[in-house]
Order: C-alpha cells, then structure tokens, then sequence
C-alpha cells in the first residue's frame, strides 16, 4: 500500500484516544478486545492494534455497538502497532515452521 492510498483510507476513520489524568483512557474505534489483565490492554482499533500498560489496569465500560472502550488504573504507556501485524512479521507458529 502506498502512503498516498494509506492517507487516503485513514483519513475515512475517525478515533478518539482521551486521557484523562493517566488515570482514565477512553477510547471509541475499538473493533475488538483481544488481550487485557491488571498491567496491560491489546485493543483491536480502526487504527491499528493499541496497547496500553499500566498497573491496576480494569475495563470499566466495553461496548461493541458504540465501539467504545473506558480503561482505568495507573497508565504508563500507549502505543500504536500496525493492524496487519500478521502479514508483517507472521505468528509465532508460522516463524516456527518457517
């Protein structure tokens, strides 16, 4: 994918990443919770994979219909990571066999 046509498609997407006080991220755009325990969060976003790390970290609020998510605790860190991770570096299985 070219950047152009990458600017293009994102630019279609809207996502709103608020944190309030690194005790509060609420987030809209999420398509899916894959990973979550008290020190880290991997949401599946319109944007991309987020990961958030923390401590004390809980899920207040997980709607699907609204597409969004509230995470509160001690927040440390977000960070965006591409949505095909998959096709980049593959799976652990697919590294294994490789």
């Amino acid at each position: 994918m070219m950047v152009d046509d990458r600017k293009q498609t994102l630019s279609n997407i809207l996502q709103n990443v608020i944190l309030e006080n690194r005790g509060k991220l609420s987030i809209s755009g999420v398509l899916d919770v894959l990973s979550f325990d008290d020190q880290i969060v991997i949401l599946e976003t319109e944007l991309g994979l987020l990961n958030v790390k923390g401590d004390n970290l809980r899920i207040n609020k997980l709607s699907i219909d609204t597409s969004e998510v509230i995470v509160e605790g001690d927040i440390i860190s977000l960070a965006y990571s591409e949505k095909d991770y998959e096709k980049k570096g593959g799976s652990l299985l697919g590294k294994i066999f490789k």
